[in-house]
């Protein structure tokens, strides 16, 4: 070693293990999943989304749920209900499955082979699973215009810290921890889409 190149070796050490933040990554839809085991009832205990105006004011809140149903080849059915500012309100909506990527979406066709967004979901995937409770990732917009929500599904009204904990990681690495809202276990509106 030549003289001063401990010196130098000790001074940048700190200086390469400092590493840039990790850019926002887009969750990847968990493998192997069994879409017969996650169809059914869920409910949904936290959300976390960028979209102004999504959620009513506290006192208001209440649990959402989901019903996920295989409908056809490549296509899943998803019906939500959430508390929102307006009252309880459900959705439906069938998504078809990307043929490239692991994610469900719902499109519109114009000019032959190209594919326009034009509103709605842009991506849904299911970011973890052990099928008694899940972590869902939605995109949503139109045309340029794209908002993103996490949500915690459960099987039943209560979760397990675990599960809250691995919700929040996730928020973060999203940037949606500041948007991050466990809801109140008032479930009348989550059981209006009961199957």
């Amino acid at each position: 070693m030549r003289p001063g190149q401990p010196v130098l070796l000790l001074v940048l050490a700190p200086a390469l293990a400092v590493r840039p933040l990790p850019q926002e990554q887009k969750p990847k839809e968990a493998h192997t999943l069994n879409w017969n085991k996650l169809s059914g009832f869920w409910y949904i205990l936290a959300v976390a989304t960028d979209t102004q105006g999504f959620l009513p004011a506290r006192d208001k809140r209440k649990l959402g749920a989901s019903v996920l149903r295989v409908h056809k080849r490549a296509q899943l059915k998803v019906v939500v209900a959430f508390s929102r500012p307006q009252g309880c309100q459900s959705q439906e909506v069938t998504l078809k499955k990307d043929r490239k990527k692991a994610v469900f979406r719902n499109t519109c066709a114009y000019g032959g082979l190209r594919e326009r967004w034009v509103r709605g979901v842009k991506a849904f995937r299911v970011v973890s699973t052990d099928y008694t409770y899940g972590l869902v990732y939605l995109q949503l917009g139109r045309a340029d215009r794209n908002h993103k929500t996490l949500l915690l599904f459960h099987r039943q009204n209560v979760s397990s810290f675990q599960n809250l904990k691995e919700f929040m990681d996730k928020c973060d690495v999203l940037a949606l921890s500041e948007a991050a809202v466990v809801l109140p276990k008032d479930a009348s509106c989550a059981h209006t889409i009961l199957p």
